[in-house]
């Protein structure tokens, strides 16, 4: 074992894409001899080795604790230069069942810590890892483990990172639909909103999986259920930031990602729960109790979002002027203008849209909201038209590679302006 753990060393050194690399006389780049060095490992079914051989560390042994570790790291650093390579590994090997029996142990620890981040490495962007963690039980496992952050908040800065991985690859997973399925079977919508009543460090997350849980299309049946479970209420509360019986002194006040991750809950609500639905009609009820308390704290952000997207156009106007003064004005090419619009989409464009997709639903359907929303807007010199215009910039860049998922998007949008148009010009 002692020449395995030596091996393994070895080759996490060889992968790191740190190691010092000398340029040979075919001025082969560091990169160039990295991708061979692994292309050459696959050929020799090296990772599948790797894989069998992680049963065998005994991690009481400090030595086989690091040899664990390094193993690990290889994964990741080959997995970093060539992320489709997680799916064969998760396709040819048990390492995914491996790592959700790790994450499971009781005593917290480095690997336990290590392991974690490569689950949710494995994760990120690959459907078929996704689906597999689900028919491996992992979404029962990952929300048991987590349940037990609905108490306590983690012991140390170590640990925050083991939990905040473990929501990371929920919320990886929540991308597909079947998961979204499995997550409502093993009553992960029940915990989530438990877990933002207790107003832990678990909160945030729990916050973040709930937006990610209902969103596209396959969102309507935790939509539905979140109303059903009376998640409004813990919602609405995280929303408005208000201070419960045990918190008299002490406000609870929203978290600026908190409150984009509440907008995404609320837009997929109105996206996915059915016209004249007895759960459409709690929701809108929401916004018109309280004196529409809740359209004034959308119209709040929404007037923070316009003074910060105001902001970055002064800037990139400058940057753009000094661009054409140096280069001429075919500088500001098409691709510019992409970077410049994901410039104005982080600085504040993303949340005046969401904002205004709201609001156009509830003044679409509430006549009460509508009014009052209206006479709001005027004190600030704005109008429905708008609104309009967020929409149809947010229409016309809705992305065309989410496929089904963007026509829907982009048909609901056209409803929405073309139904406040009209209600305006009548």
């Amino acid at each position: 074992m002692d020449i395995v753990i030596d091996v393994i060393e070895l080759m996490f050194e060889l992968t790191d894409e740190d190691t010092d690399v000398r340029e040979d006389e075919n001025h082969e780049t560091a990169e160039d001899a990295l991708k061979k060095l692994v292309e050459t490992l696959i050929e020799n079914s090296a990772l599948e080795l790797l894989v069998d051989n992680l049963c065998r560390f005994n991690e009481k042994e400090e030595a086989d604790r690091q040899g664990l570790f390094h193993g690990l790291g290889i994964f990741e650093n080959i997995v970093g230069l060539n992320p489709s390579l997680s799916s064969n590994l998760v396709s040819k090997t048990n390492i995914l069942q491996w790592l959700l029996t790790r994450i499971q142990s009781k005593v917290h620890d480095e690997n336990r810590g290590y392991s974690a981040e490569i689950l949710s490495i494995f994760l990120q962007n690959n459907a078929q890892n996704k689906r597999t963690l689900g028919e491996q039980n992992g979404v029962e496992i990952l929300l048991r483990i987590l349940s037990q952050y609905r108490r306590r908040d983690p012991v140390d800065a170590e640990e925050t990172e083991f939990m905040d991985n473990l929501f990371t690859s929920l919320c990886s997973a929540l991308s597909e639909a079947s998961i979204k399925g499995l997550f409502l079977d093993a009553e992960g919508l029940d915990l989530m909103i438990l877990m933002i009543k207790e107003k832990l460090e678990s909160k945030s997350r729990s916050i973040k999986v709930l937006d990610y849980a209902m969103s596209g299309s396959g969102g309507a049946p935790v939509s539905e259920a979140f109303v059903d479970a009376l998640g409004l209420k813990s919602l609405f509360t995280a929303f408005m930031g208000k201070s419960t019986k045990r918190q008299k002194t002490n406000i609870d006040l929203p978290h600026s990602e908190d409150i984009g991750h509440i907008l995404g809950i609320v837009s997929s609500l109105l996206t996915n729960l059915g016209s004249d639905s007895t759960h459409r009609i709690r929701l809108l009820a929401k916004f018109v109790e309280g004196g529409y308390e809740k359209v004034d704290k959308l119209l709040e952000i929404r007037d923070g979002a316009r003074k910060r997207l105001r902001n970055t156009e002064e800037e990139m106007e400058q940057e753009k002027q000094d661009l054409m003064t140096i280069e001429g004005e075919d500088a500001i090419t098409p691709e510019v203008e992409d970077i410049f619009y994901i410039r104005r989409f982080d600085g504040g464009l993303f949340t005046l849209q969401i904002v205004d997709y709201i609001l156009a639903w509830l003044m679409m359907e509430d006549d009460g909201i509508r009014a009052h929303s209206l006479r709001m807007l005027d004190r600030g010199n704005q109008t429905l038209q708008d609104i309009l215009q967020t929409l149809r910039i947010y229409h016309d860049h809705i992305d065309d590679d989410d496929g089904g998922e963007a026509t829907i998007s982009q048909n609901v949008l056209d409803s929405l302006i073309s139904a406040l148009d009209s209600a305006e010009g009548s």
